[in-house]
């Protein structure tokens, strides 16, 4: 008997397993249908011995010290602020846009003070910003949607940014300095030995045992266990008994080429072109110096792995149902990504789970202790 069936060996369900673990001295079993541990983060060396993400680029940034705090127990830390071009008009731009970005696309000299001019003279009126295209035209004016925006959204996301939450692109930052980071946040960094050995290190503890390649349907009715924390899509824990939730699936193609360098950065975004979103350069990622380089191009889909819960209206009142079932649902605890139908960076998915965590403790005594010891 296991005191905890944990699905899902991701962030969300490694955090957990490891606090279980280690806090409460508990028993727990993590499964995962995939062949691995670490979730979308997973990475692996490839044949030309280069580390690359085999689900896309993952670069991990957050402002609260808490989380590095608890994550620095499994890795030490390589310094790197990501920086991302968008091929716009048979150029390589900066993104977020910056005063680097107009400047050199329209062949001006602003200033800070100007841009902000800029942007002034072009950005539209919107009485209410619910759209993704409302955020950005309000901001930057439509040409910059139309050159920067709209053609990527659509294919990320399949829809058009007019019908998608204001959430997909409120994430992208505008600058009117020169600033070329693609994040802001205080902490921004890469593991210094890769995710997958973050994720080893995390779950590297005699309570703790892992099933990989296994459904959790196949073995709740063999294997007991107390208490379950699930972090696959929530409608398929109820059988889409209400229907299904959409998810953006990602397709990727990895390839090893015979230069020593691809691209000026990591990712180079392709707005206007392609059917591909964007390529990664993983040497850029993590230091590795070789006279080959590793590329992945990603190609958004609907067919495949879920990846994305898309942000439309009726989809969040869809899970809203669920998450009502969920609520009645004794001894489950739903967290994550595609559990919570949540969009979240890296850093959001460790902060929930640590909270669900916290929760645990407050409310249900750890096996063999008192309440009064599960209460300090």
């Amino acid at each position: 008997m296991f005191d905890w069936l944990i699905v899902g060996a991701g962030f969300a369900g490694s955090v957990l397993a490891e606090r279980i673990a280690s806090q409460r001295n508990e028993s727990v079993l993590i499964i995962d249908r995939r062949s691995h541990i670490g979730g979308n983060a997973y990475d692996c060396y490839n044949e030309a011995g280069i580390l690359i993400h085999k689900y896309g680029p993952h670069i991990f940034h957050t402002n609260a010290q808490s989380i590095v705090d608890y994550l620095s127990k499994f890795t030490a830390w390589r310094p790197y602020e990501h920086r991302v071009l968008s091929q716009v008009d048979g150029q390589l731009l900066p993104i977020p846009i910056n005063l680097d970005t107009i400047n050199r696309l329209y062949g001006l000299e602003l200033t800070s003070r100007q841009l902000e001019q800029f942007f002034a003279s072009r950005r539209e009126t919107v009485d209410e910003i619910r759209t993704a295209e409302d955020v950005v035209v309000s901001t930057v004016g439509r040409e910059l949607y139309e050159k920067f925006f709209r053609g990527y959204t659509r294919k990320q996301w399949g829809v058009d940014p007019s019908e998608l939450n204001k959430s997909v692109t409120a994430r992208v930052p505008t600058r009117t300095d020169r600033d070329d980071r693609y994040f802001g946040d205080s902490f921004q960094n890469m593991p210094a030995g890769g995710y997958t050995r973050m994720f080893e290190r995390m779950l590297d503890n005699p309570n703790i045992k892992i099933m990989l390649q296994t459904d959790y349907r196949d073995i709740q009715a063999r294997i007991p266990f107390r208490r379950m924390i699930y972090t696959g899509p929530v409608d398929e824990y109820f059988d889409w008994s209400l229907g299904r939730l959409p998810y953006r699936s990602l397709r990727f193609e990895h390839v090893t080429i015979d230069r020593e360098q691809f691209q000026p950065v990591a990712v180079v975004n392709y707005p206007q072109t392609e059917d591909y979103t964007r390529i990664t350069e993983y040497k850029h990622l993590t230091g590795q110096q070789s006279p080959k380089t590793s590329l992945t191009y990603e190609y958004p889909t609907d067919v495949g792995d879920p990846y994305y819960p898309v942000p439309r209206a009726e989809n969040e009142a869809l899970y809203k149902r669920y998450e009502a079932l969920a609520a009645n649902v004794q001894d489950v605890w739903f967290v994550g990504r595609l559990a919570t139908y949540r969009y979240y960076n890296m850093d959001q998915v460790v902060g929930q789970a640590l909270a669900t965590f916290s929760r645990i403790q407050k409310s249900l005594p750890a096996a063999g202790s008192t309440p009064a010891e599960a209460a300090e």
